[in-house]
């Protein structure tokens, strides 16, 4: 019974003081807008930054494991930024049409190494032949497991499947998108900790401290705009500066490949102009084991981009991406593990996620500095002088930036709780499940392999061994399959939980018909549409 001192009911707007927004606000430019050119040209750069790290991380460490010379890593490395240049293009054009960068992806690295490491290469003497046949099966496998997102995209079956997803399965996917890759954050940082931490502290000024004490409204805008360009250019000159003066001349190796900005080798055995081309490495062979275990892969970085793009939507301020979209986008994919393959390339490409970070901390989503971003990638792997002076960053500075840029597509995943009702029992034991459990059993994968040298599954058939060791070490795979499972299967125990998913906040976008704002984001040029699945 209410008292003479009681408080006056609530108002709708105190009960509900954020409501649900299928856009994010707070986006300076959205997908189709684009800032000045001037600007442009510069955040389009800075993208380019980012995404050296993987494209420079991976084959390094491909080529070190082959025992390749210091010029087959540098056409690795170019040949690799090439397409993925390509690939990005294809992507904003034909693809999901989102500013998504495509880049050098790690979930292909496993199965890369186990073809590598087989046996059937040992009897080979010649170093630089060794290293073109596996090239050249990497290629063969690359080829073959393409067509594993190309039919998945292109006949819908994608679209079928993720149509059925929920703001609630999409949480645990997307949130592990990010930050199921700590490996590559503070651990990787910690190798130079001398200039990988400068790095993040700046980068975490200019871009969150910085512009809220600038008094002019345009430099405030401009340091959290450039944040990376200003933080990077300021630790490589520091870097550059021990390095000359002997900070590291008696340090171990390793200590030196983390810190010194000189000791890759790349800008002395790049040459100065380079065109990448199909075959370069030879004819392609094919291996029954490495296509089927690279058609795992494939499958994996297919559930893992799902989160990725979903992501990147969110911080282009576009709406909730159709199902028929993102099977488009899978399939443009798989044309690009395709180029990868013909290129010779060396592993396969996926939507990078820490571009979808720098997408969140400069709040500029445009499509057109993502397609400027490609015209760099290009351009430098043509010119590899020029693109190998950029290439050697110190990769605890990169590391650095992985800290921040996997958190803001961590946050992404987890903004989506917004749609979803929280105080369900239902809904807690579906998070807290498929959380714990994606963190726990890729856990355990990791832990036996470290121990045993390989992986729980362990039979005399490697590429059997990889298709089940792979997927289970993914932390987004295992998270997000086993949430839009429970999703699926868990029986709700009236109409009103059926709301607690969240997905009749996503009905309206799974199609073009029933939402505007989805053909204007979306829609491909020249009314190509009509050859895709779109219903």
């Amino acid at each position: 019974m209410a008292g003479v001192n009681a408080e006056p009911p609530q108002k709708q707007e105190d009960l509900q003081p954020h409501p649900v927004k299928d856009q994010l606000y707070g986006i300076t430019y959205c997908l189709t807008t684009s800032p000045p050119w001037p600007e442009t040209i510069l955040l389009g750069f800075q993208h380019y930054l980012v995404m050296l790290g993987t494209t420079v991380l991976i084959p390094t460490m491909l080529a070190s494991k082959i025992d390749g010379r210091n010029e087959d890593k540098v056409k690795l490395i170019q040949t690799l930024l090439f397409v993925s240049g390509l690939n990005t293009l294809l992507q904003s054009w034909f693809g999901t049409r989102l500013p998504a960068v495509i880049s050098a992806s790690y979930t292909y690295v496993p199965t890369t190494m186990s073809i590598i490491l087989a046996t059937r290469y040992n009897d080979i003497m010649d170093p630089q032949e060794k290293f073109e046949k596996i090239m050249r099966g990497i290629q063969g496998a690359l080829i073959f497991a393409s067509s594993l997102q190309i039919l998945v995209g292109f006949s819908g079956l994608w679209r079928n499947v993720v149509r059925y997803l929920s703001p609630l399965s999409a949480v645990p996917l997307v949130a592990f998108a990010g930050f199921g890759l700590y490996e590559q954050g503070f651990p990787m940082l910690a190798k130079c900790i001398e200039i990988g931490l400068p790095e993040i502290i700046l980068l975490i000024l200019f871009s969150q401290y910085i512009p809220h004490l600038m008094q002019v409204e345009r430099l405030s805008i401009f340091f959290h705009r450039f944040a990376v360009i200003f933080s990077v250019a300021i630790v490589w000159i520091y870097a550059y500066i021990l390095t000359i003066g002997g900070a590291y001349s008696n340090t171990r190796i390793d200590t030196q490949i983390s810190c010194r900005p000189d000791h890759a080798g790349i800008i002395s055995a790049a040459p100065w102009i380079q065109v990448p081309y199909p075959s370069q490495w030879g004819t392609p062979t094919f291996n029954a084991g490495d296509i089927f275990a690279m058609m795992a892969a494939s499958f994996v970085s297919l559930v893992e981009s799902t989160g990725t793009y979903i992501a990147v939507s969110r911080y282009a301020s576009a709406t909730p991406i159709p199902p028929s979209v993102l099977s488009r986008g899978i399939c443009w994919q798989g044309f690009g593990i395709l180029l990868c393959g013909l290129f010779g390339a060396g592993n396969a490409t996926a939507v990078s996620v820490e571009n979808a970070g720098l997408l969140a901390l400069t709040r500029v989503g445009s499509r057109r500095v993502i397609q400027v971003s490609a015209g760099f990638m290009i351009f430098f792997s043509i010119l590899g002088k020029f693109g190998a002076i950029f290439a050697s960053i110190p990769a605890p500075i990169i590391a650095a930036l992985y800290c921040l840029f996997f958190s803001y597509v961590g946050a992404g995943g987890l903004s989506l709780l917004q749609f979803c009702n929280l105080n369900s029992f239902r809904t807690k034991f579906i998070l807290g499940f498929s959380i714990f459990m994606g963190l726990s059993i890729p856990q355990y994968f990791y832990q036996y392999t470290i121990v045993h040298h390989y992986g729980p599954v362990h039979t005399s058939a490697t590429w059997f061994n990889i298709i089940i060791n792979v997927p289970f070490s993914s932390k987004a795979f295992v998270s997000g399959i086993l949430a839009f499972f429970l999703d699926m299967t868990l029986p709700p125990k009236d109409k009103t939980t059926k709301k607690d998913r969240g997905s009749q906040w996503w009905k309206r976008f799974r199609s073009f018909k029933t939402d505007n704002r989805s053909a204007e984001f979306y829609s491909l040029p020249l009314n190509l549409s009509k050859y895709f699945p779109s219903h």
